[in-house]
């Protein structure tokens, strides 16, 4: 499975917890779309999915996919609740120490909650038959789903840093789940 973490928004430069707002990519975030479509061009993926909110899908369609790729809510990034908007710094203004990982948004999604949407892709994925699958998502969600394809619990996507324009590459060490790259902005 490909992940591909959408191209820079104003918010996730500004480091503001960015959910389910539907924030647009920023011309730099539109050109890293473009890169990516150079990256995957001639690549066969046998299915191609994209979170719905305009900055993943925007950059599915800028990479070259807008033909084939289909959507899912399973796929929108971690419902952030009350802290949606927020950067990290100020959140713990109110609660010093908070992660995301360990504790949460307040009145937003659980990583019990993003788990089950994750686990959800992963099987599509698999169900989609042999070859390669490309996934278009956002930050927090793709991290979680790299946990889970370990067989991790969705906290340990603490321990994936992700930027912007990436590519990702989950996939198999004879019957073992592995990534086989990460975060990986050079080219193939």
């Amino acid at each position: 499975m490909w992940l591909v973490r959408h191209g820079e928004t104003e918010w996730a430069r500004l480091g503001r917890h960015t959910g389910r707002t539907d924030v647009p990519l920023t011309d730099l975030g539109r050109e890293q779309a473009t890169g990516v479509a150079v990256r995957l061009a001639d690549r066969p993926f046998v299915a191609v999915l994209s979170s719905p909110l305009s900055r993943a899908l925007e950059t599915a369609r800028l990479a070259g996919f807008a033909d084939r790729v289909e959507t899912t809510d399973d796929l929108l990034e971690w419902d952030y609740g009350e802290d949606e908007g927020r950067t990290t710094a100020d959140i713990r203004l109110d609660r010093p120490g908070w992660t995301i990982w360990r504790d949460g948004p307040k009145a937003g999604e659980t990583a019990a909650q993003v788990s089950q949407r994750v686990d959800r892709v992963i099987a599509r994925v698999r169900e989609a038959g042999p070859g390669d699958s490309l996934v278009f998502a956002h930050g927090h969600v793709l991290r979680v789903l790299a946990a889970r394809w370990l067989g991790a619990p969705a906290t340990d996507g603490r321990l994936f840093a992700l930027s912007t324009a990436t590519i990702s590459i989950l996939g198999w060490e004879r019957e073992q789940p592995v990534i086989e790259r990460w975060n990986d902005t050079t080219e193939y």
